[in-house]
């Protein structure tokens, strides 16, 4: 429902509905839109560090894995996965929240620390000692996931879907630590 109609036009109702659902079972489950959004961003933090988890479990060099993230299709996971849209749509009405923010930011501080794990994990594996912070380096990677995403939204014809995991690639090399 979000998806087609985004955020602010999916009433409760439609929602309910679109599951299978009275009102009443949807409100036995959540107390506003707003939770059910959390539930959602939550849901997708969850598949998203166990997807990626996995992926570092079978390619444990950065090479490897990157090529891993391209090969995979995201576009089965779950409607954040599908839809970058009804992501950032989800982001900015939780961001605009101030009291929800503190939920918000658990998810983005969750985020990055999957890539610092990541980042740390790869860069151990292939023997690299002295590479970039990996909590910093978190919080750069979703930046620039964040900002491709955006920018295919507003310009898709010039941004390639697979912009973010070539501009990963091109810093990769630029930095020295591909392992390729």
């Amino acid at each position: 429902m979000f998806e087609e109609q985004g955020i602010g036009a999916a009433s409760i109702e439609a929602i309910a509905a679109a599951a299978g659902f009275t009102r009443g079972a949807f409100y036995s489950n959540f107390k506003s839109k707003d939770e059910l959004i959390i539930a959602m961003i939550e849901d997708h933090v969850e598949r998203t560090i166990r997807r990626n988890l996995d992926l570092l479990a079978r390619h444990k060099n950065i090479a490897d894995f990157i090529e891993a993230l391209k090969t995979m299709d995201r576009s089965r996971q779950d409607p954040l996965g599908r839809s970058p849209l009804l992501h950032m749509e989800m982001i900015l009405f939780v961001a605009r929240a101030e009291k929800r923010r503190p939920e918000l930011a658990e998810r983005l501080r969750a985020r990055r620390k999957l890539i610092a794990d990541i980042v740390a994990t790869t860069s151990k594996n292939s023997g690299k000692n002295g590479s970039p912070d990996p909590t910093w380096t978190g919080a750069i990677v979703l930046a620039l996931e964040d900002g491709f995403r955006l920018h295919r939204l507003i310009d898709p014809q010039t941004t390639p879907a697979d912009s973010f995991l070539r501009a990963i690639g091109d810093l990769q090399r630029a930095m020295g630590i591909s392992s390729r």
